[in-house]
């Protein structure tokens, strides 16, 4: 049970961290990565 949550916790962190550095790109250099704003929280997602 603690495993599960220390992993989802975890899972979660990295979720948030890569939505943060993201986020601070500008849309030019969201772009030029092939992404743009509103794709942000999938590929985050895919970051776990």
């Amino acid at each position: 049970m603690f495993e599960t949550l220390t992993t989802r916790i975890k899972s979660y962190g990295a979720y948030r961290q890569t939505v943060r550095e993201l986020d601070r790109l500008s849309n030019r250099e969201l772009a030029d990565i092939g992404l743009t704003r509103g794709a942000i929280a999938d590929v985050a997602r895919g970051a776990r």
